[in-house]
């Protein structure tokens, strides 16, 4: 990023500061995120919070999910499940779609909540219907594996399309999983390609052996590779080691 981009986003950040400091609430969800990412500003995850906090008892439907975010991952404050849900809740209940999607996985997990699958199923399809992409790729997931019933493999291949058209790499690998299922190796590699593209380490580490155990493991190899490489890049010495492995398995 270059001193201007900076010096922009420094700008930014102090008009934003001072617009939530006079009571615009749009401004102070705003800040608690710019604080939260360090954009413009010091990052301050504990500040971020306060001002997370302060929009959301105005009742700023993302600055509640935000918030929720917080309690759940410890960010500027101890880790509080039962909190986080009850701030997804409200946010939900005002009809956000992000604070659909983080109740439906606190539900679907039973982490701060009783465990429920049928709830958490339709906070999902609420959201995917309002077209939220990872809200679609786990819609399909239940509907591929038949978790609330007999699997619907016909309607859970839609909406892995649809989450993979909306951008989700978790989505775009499911995609193309159900792609290669049917032997459309060349539309698959594209899809797994993009999701290579914006998958986080998490991702990463979770695909590269499903990749890896594909009975098409060999014609895909090159993405394998990838795919394993990309995680050495953002991981440790564990991830490296694998990567290692698998060149060294490729030259036997």
């Amino acid at each position: 990023m270059s001193a201007c981009d900076n010096a922009e986003e420094h700008a930014l950040a102090q008009a934003i500061l001072s617009a939530a400091e006079q009571g615009d609430v749009e401004a102070q969800a705003l800040l608690g995120q710019i604080l939260l990412d360090g954009r413009g500003i010091t990052r301050d995850e504990a500040l971020a919070f306060t001002w997370f906090g302060i929009a959301a008892r105005q009742g700023h439907a993302m600055a509640r999910n935000m918030l929720g975010r917080c309690h759940e991952h410890g960010w500027g404050c101890p880790v509080d499940l039962p909190a986080a849900a009850r701030c997804y809740r409200l946010a939900a209940d005002q009809g956000l779609d992000w604070g659909l999607y983080n109740l439906a996985n606190l539900l679907a997990t039973g982490r701060g909540v009783a465990q429920d699958y049928a709830q958490a199923y339709a906070l999902y399809r609420r959201a995917a219907e309002m077209g939220h992409a990872k809200s679609m790729n786990l819609v399909g997931r239940y509907l591929h594996e038949g978790v609330l019933g007999e699997p619907e493999p016909q309607e859970a291949l839609e909406w892995f399309r649809r989450s993979a058209e909306g951008g989700d790499f978790r989505g775009q690998f499911s995609y193309a999983l159900r792609l290669l299922e049917q032997g459309r190796l060349d539309m698959a590699r594209g899809w797994l390609e993009r999701a290579l593209e914006g998958g986080n380490l998490n991702f990463l580490r979770a695909s590269r052996g499903r990749l890896l155990a594909l009975p098409q493991a060999d014609a895909l190899r090159d993405l394998v590779l990838a795919y394993h490489r990309r995680a050495a890049e953002l991981g440790d010495g564990d991830d490296q080691a694998r990567y290692q492995a698998l060149l060294e398995d490729g030259r036997s």
